[in-house]
């Protein structure tokens, strides 16, 4: 089985950072600490089936096939991958405008 290396875009570590200190402030830092651990721990298992995220379906309607996601409700990852490399590209509340979100941050850029 092919182990695949996990990359987090600088922009994907900026959305961790910025999920961290919303929680921190609206809720606890232990919070926070809990949730971040978690989304990173979600993204690093991508290591060994990165393939078992599904076509992100906001993308899927512009044509785009290439990216993928990953979710620990309600947030989701947003990926490539690259040969054996996954590209953490975007983590965000999936609870936002998404479809808006990713066209800016991924197809615009």
């Amino acid at each position: 089985m092919n182990t695949y290396a996990v990359l987090l875009t600088g922009d994907a570590e900026q959305d961790i950072e910025a999920i961290g200190e919303y929680i921190a402030e609206s809720d606890s830092i232990q919070r926070a600490l809990y949730v971040t651990r978690a989304i990173r721990r979600t993204v690093e298992g991508l290591s060994d089936f990165p393939d078992r995220g599904a076509v992100v379906n906001e993308l899927l309607e512009q044509g785009e096939r290439d990216y993928r996601e990953i979710r620990f409700k309600p947030y989701r990852g947003i990926y490539q991958v690259i040969d054996d490399t996954v590209a953490v590209q975007l983590i965000a509340d999936g609870r936002r405008d998404m479809k808006t979100l990713l066209l800016r941050r991924l197809l615009l850029a």
